[in-house]
């Protein structure tokens, strides 16, 4: 059966053609739309309070031996970097795919980074769809792979391979069962005590070098064999660039790109007189490649930057360094009209606030007509940074230093935060502000445990910011709808910064955004 799907799309269907028993992770563009569409699918599916626990979720179902998928954009992958790194070295017996999903150019993101090094820096093999058809057939053999050497799976996919659509064919036969759970006690294997690890590390390597052998039989390889003059080694979106900029070159798309089938590579660079790699990102296959001893052509620093399209191929080709002509201004992201966050940052732009922010729709608060955010790190680090400000700062300006912190990434990773906060009181103490808007806003609307739904919107047990803000040992807790109570947000938030208390405020008001979508869910 044929359809036409964005990546995303294509991946959910592999997830549920392959009887996944269960699919977990954080939303954040461009991965978000996965788990949404493998629950439409039927599969099981749900939102964890960050990429961490959604791992590690999996890993224990797929230590269960079910098939297990996690889902995260690239500075997700981070989040869940410990639990990752170790699970590369025991495995688990059931089928563990995580997906991390790039974001070359920043569309909505605040790094560039290129995690095909957390393949290599963690030894785990790597998959690289360029196109919804890949996704689904690479999807597949991922499950089959990690099921095979007991080892997790990285699938890289990017902003343009998540998001474009073309015709895909899903598999003709009936997908079989999900698999039932099962559990068989294996310490050597599943506990990395330093004896057991250092044996593992030696199975990870042995397994490495047998996944080679297996990439070097050309399954996950396309080779277009054409001028001897240019040959293009490339992966991802990049191989479709490569064609209708250099319809007469040889190429050599990788498919799975660690371990790399090194020799395939080598014989394909031998055949032609120059070899160039042209892939977005960093010069991840070019290190290893020139570490293999095999003579490639680097693409330009500057090619390093940002999505490539066919013209920029075409410029890198031609070794031509010239900037872009810029593109036409697009208009500037700004934060809903009606959004319930707009008071909040008004306040605190008049009150002259040191406004230490985080990760969310709220970050544009930094825009005008508000210029009311000083700083943002990564997810949860407003409130931390902000105590790290009142440490240092002199008393008047300490007392200015407040932490802003959406409900969704105050679950994610700004608890510890109120910890520290509480535990290494700052002389003037503290306010931390908590956006809540029932809502993760900016990854389109997904559910979170404070907002009382599921992934799927069936009703769950509904997280009470008061109650643990409370238990971790704040002196006052307040919840204010700064949108209908601006004045009295205003003469709360100056008397809070007066004191030497650690004070949490609530600023409690629905997205208006989210209250549609429910409602379009209700009346179906």
């Amino acid at each position: 059966m044929k359809f036409f799907a964005s990546g995303n799309e294509a991946v959910a269907m592999a997830a549920f053609d392959c009887g996944v028993n269960l699919g977990c992770g954080y939303p954040g563009t461009p991965s978000s739309e996965i788990l949404d569409e493998l629950s439409k699918l039927g599969g099981a599916a749900e939102w964890a309070p960050n990429e961490k626990c959604a791992l590690e979720v999996a890993i224990g179902c797929a230590y269960a031996g079910g098939r297990a998928l996690t889902t995260m954009k690239h500075v997700g992958l981070n989040v869940a970097a410990d639990p990752f790194f170790t699970i590369a070295y025991s495995g688990t017996p059931g089928a563990l795919v995580v997906i991390t999903a790039d974001d070359p150019g920043m569309a909505s993101s605040q790094n560039e980074q290129d995690n095909r090094r957390y393949a290599v820096a963690a030894g785990v093999p790597m998959f690289e769809p360029s196109d919804s058809q890949e996704c689904y057939d690479y999807m597949c053999a991922a499950f089959e792979l990690a099921e095979k050497f007991r080892s997790p799976v990285l699938f890289r996919m990017t902003t343009r391979v998540c998001h474009s659509k073309c015709v895909l064919e899903r598999r003709k036969t009936v997908p079989d069962a999900k698999k039932s759970g099962s559990f068989t006690k294996d310490p050597r294997s599943n506990v990395m005590v330093p004896a057991f690890a250092k044996l593992a590390h030696r199975r990870l390597r042995a397994d490495l070098k047998s996944m080679a052998e297996i990439n070097e039989k050309g399954e996950y390889t396309t080779i277009i064999e054409k001028d001897s003059k240019l040959g293009i080694i490339t992966s991802g979106v990049s191989f479709h660039h490569v064609l209708d900029a250099a319809p007469d070159a040889s190429v050599l798309k990788l498919g799975m790109t660690y371990p790399l089938p090194v020799e395939t590579v080598r014989n394909f660079a031998a055949k032609v007189e120059r070899c160039l790699i042209v892939d977005e990102g960093d010069p991840v296959l070019f290190e290893q490649l020139a570490a293999a001893g095999i003579k490639v052509e680097n693409k330009p620093e500057e090619f390093r930057f940002g999505e490539l399209n066919v013209a920029r191929v075409r410029k890198l080709i031609a070794g031509d360094t010239t900037p872009d002509a810029p593109g036409a201004p697009g208009k500037p992201p700004q934060l809903c009209i009606g959004c319930p966050h707009r008071k909040t940052f008004e306040v605190l732009r008049d009150l002259g606030c040191i406004v230490s922010g985080d990760i969310g729709c709220y970050t544009l608060g930094v825009m005008p007509p508000f210029n009311a955010i000083d700083t943002c790190v990564c997810m949860g680090a407003s409130v931390t940074v902000g105590l790290g400000m009142r440490h240092q700062l002199p008393e008047a300006e300490a007392r200015k230093v407040v932490s802003v912190i959406g409900d969704s990434t105050f679950l994610h990773t700004g608890i510890n935060g109120i910890v520290e906060m509480v535990y290494n009181r700052p002389a003037t103490g503290h306010v931390v502000i908590i956006l809540d808007n029932s809502i993760t806003g900016m990854t389109g609307c997904q559910e979170n445990p404070a907002t009382g739904y599921k992934l799927d919107l069936t009703p769950a047990f509904a997280v009470d910011f008061e109650k643990i803000v409370k238990g971790i040992g704040v002196d006052n807790c307040d919840v204010v709808d700064t949108t209908a109570e601006t004045e009295k947000f205003a003469e709360l938030l100056k008397t809070r910064l007066q004191s030497n208390d650690c004070s949490v405020i609530i600023a409690r008001r629905p997205c208006i955004l989210a209250l549609a979508k429910r409602s379009k869910m209700e009346k179906k």
